[in-house]
């Protein structure tokens, strides 16, 4: 079955089918390669215009880059140049912009704001990050995963700290996949509650296993593990309380003991080394954070790709 993604969004994980998010895959491993899939300058003419509510260095400096590589062009909107919902209204900002451009990206706080855009842009709108979820860290954590394990499905994936957006991510992205996802946390850092139910009933229709545990146990044998920081951005008022609460959730040496010696070691940056991760364990041969990095520019060129051809 050929798969058309082409003048779509990808706001959340689950706007993909798992066919067509491992057609996104391939297509950003080609083009780790070098490979040239849609030909030389595919994106040529094409605009990709990039709001941000919250700083970045991964999102922007990726999403820019792999425009440039691939023929097009990107423009960085910053907080000050479009106040959502105050100077203008979302959805004028989104029949403006579908005027100019060919996709828009968001980066910002509210879900809903993706959402609103996405329903009144006439162009393809992709979720660079939103409180709820981070759809296109996935799509490069499962391109990473792929490209050290050579597959996805009945992989034990652990996601160590908190229950939230990247977590959230995760465990769709998972539960489409056939990937195993046991999210650990602290008792009161749970994912929400209506997310791990809908993974879960998508898991149980591709083999996945979505469990949330506060037992650090749970990471015998795992083949991933996963960590990100401990308080979000807009989060650093709680950080101090929160590092307390978090303190033994961490991947560590003693983490990597219960571990498959060949564990895959994830983190979507940036790090605090010494709280969720340590130094020493990021730089582990079997640690793919910079791969990681690297694969959000592929897995957002290739989905650019396919929402424009």
């Amino acid at each position: 079955m050929t798969t058309s993604l082409t003048g779509r969004s990808f706001n959340s994980v689950l706007d993909f089918s798992s066919e067509e998010i491992m057609t996104v895959l391939k297509t950003a491993m080609a083009l780790r390669k070098g490979d040239a899939p849609f030909g030389a300058a595919p994106l040529a003419n094409k605009t990709l215009a990039m709001i941000f509510q919250k700083p970045s260095l991964r999102t922007r400096v990726s999403f820019e880059t792999g425009m440039t590589k691939l023929g097009g062009h990107a423009i960085y909107l910053a907080p000050t140049d479009i106040s959502i919902g105050k100077r203008e209204t979302t959805e004028d900002i989104a029949l403006v912009l579908s005027r100019y451009v060919d996709v828009i990206m968001a980066r910002v706080f509210g879900h809903d704001i993706v959402e609103d855009l996405a329903t009144h842009a006439t162009v393809p709108v992709i979720n660079g990050l939103s409180d709820f979820e981070h759809p296109c860290q996935i799509l490069a954590d499962l391109q990473t995963v792929l490209e050290r394990k050579g597959h996805l499905d009945g992989i034990n994936a652990c996601y160590i700290g908190d229950g939230n957006n990247v977590a959230h991510s995760l465990m769709f992205g998972a539960a489409r996949m056939g990937m195993n996802m046991t999210i650990i946390c602290p008792k009161g850092f749970e994912p929400k509650a209506e997310v791990t139910k809908q993974a879960a009933a998508i898991g149980a229709e591709t083999g996945a296993k979505i469990t949330i545990t506060p037992e650090l146990s749970a990471t015998e044998g795992a083949d991933m593990l996963y960590a990100d920081v401990w308080a979000s951005m807009g989060q650093e008022s709680e950080a101090a309380e929160r590092r307390k609460v978090f303190e033994p959730y961490r991947i560590d040496a003693e983490t990597m003991k219960r571990a498959d010696d060949d564990a895959v070691i994830l983190h979507c940056l940036p790090a605090h080394y010494g709280d969720e991760i340590d130094y020493d364990t990021s730089r582990l041969p079997n640690a793919a954070i910079f791969d990681q990095a690297e694969n959000r520019m592929h897995a957002q060129s290739a989905l650019i790709l396919h929402l424009l051809q």
